[in-house]
């Protein structure tokens, strides 16, 4: 499923093609996804502007400029094309989505949603209030409110393993399973650590924490320049798989050396929570 990485790629790819384009037409080309549409969807998208594109977590947001937004996740195989309207085209069989742009520096494109396996979705809500996919993340994690001491309050309570308490949407929005096993390493800390081994008695983050809020920013910062990672399905907005699966220490690595430089350990899977864990249990560490 993409992670924050390849849904911030696809939204840079798309602003530049969306951003003040008026929707003229939207074709639906089947009644749902992983749910209905939403109710009056094609009326409520026909004749707006797009004023702007945002990612919030691993959701895409497209404000309208009637005051509303368009949400849309792309479940597992979920992507965006563009195509010119200036060459014939015809749609695919997974092609669910059809909506005719005119933009005023581009002229007129049509915007398609493909999903093979139909595990994403789309939503419409004018208040992000009343938003329910929306209104409990936590922060960002490239944003200035993520910090070691907001992970450290969200911690201190919390014996479950600090990989699966990552995970929870509710402490940070938009990491997934992947950028967690390689940020964990990059920080020397086990899966399975409980979470409140990284707090202090006083409340405050052990050096430990400070570290993995860091490695957390730079893992994602680097993964986005690299236009995300491609394991089956992902694709940007031009159709190109990303490439920071390259550059993968753990992830998908069990059997295989460790990287870092003074460490002999080999990489191992456990499953957590239902979900693959990859780590070196020789340097990733029991902390606390």
């Amino acid at each position: 499923m993409p992670e924050l990485p390849e849904v911030e790629t696809v939204c840079r790819g798309l602003a530049p093609h969306l951003e003040g384009a008026r929707i003229e037409t939207v074709t639906l080309n089947r009644p749902d996804l992983r749910f209905k549409f939403p109710d009056r969807f094609i009326d409520r998208l026909q004749g707006q502007e797009i004023q702007a594109i945002n990612r919030r977590a691993k959701y895409i947001l497209v404000d309208l400029s009637g005051g509303e937004t368009w949400l849309s996740h792309l479940g597992m195989t979920g992507n965006y094309r563009i195509v010119d309207n200036s060459s014939p085209f015809a749609p695919g069989k997974h092609d669910h989505v059809e909506v005719t742009l005119t933009h005023p520096r581009h002229g007129d494109s049509t915007l398609l949603y493909s999903d093979p396996r139909r595990f994403g979705f789309m939503d419409m809500f004018a208040d992000v209030a009343t938003c329910k996919y929306l209104a409990n993340l936590g922060p960002e994690p490239l944003g200035n409110s993520f910090t070691a001491t907001g992970l450290a309050q969200n911690f201190s309570s919390r014996r479950t393993p600090v990989k699966s308490a990552l995970l929870d949407q509710r402490i940070i929005a938009g990491l997934g399973n992947i950028y967690v096993c390689e940020a964990l390493w990059r920080a020397s800390i086990s899966p399975m650590v409980p979470a409140c081994n990284l707090v202090n008695e006083d409340g405050s983050p052990t050096p430990e924490l400070g570290v993995l809020a860091n490695v957390i920013r730079d893992v994602l910062i680097e993964a986005i320049a690299a236009g995300g990672s491609t394991l089956q399905d992902f694709r940007n907005t031009k159709g190109n798989a990303g490439y920071f699966q390259h550059s993968f220490d753990v992830y998908g690595r069990e059997g295989h050396d460790c990287h870092r430089a003074d460490c002999s350990g080999t990489i191992a899977r456990i499953v957590q929570s239902g979900r693959s864990s990859f780590w070196c249990p020789t340097c990733q560490v029991e902390t606390g």
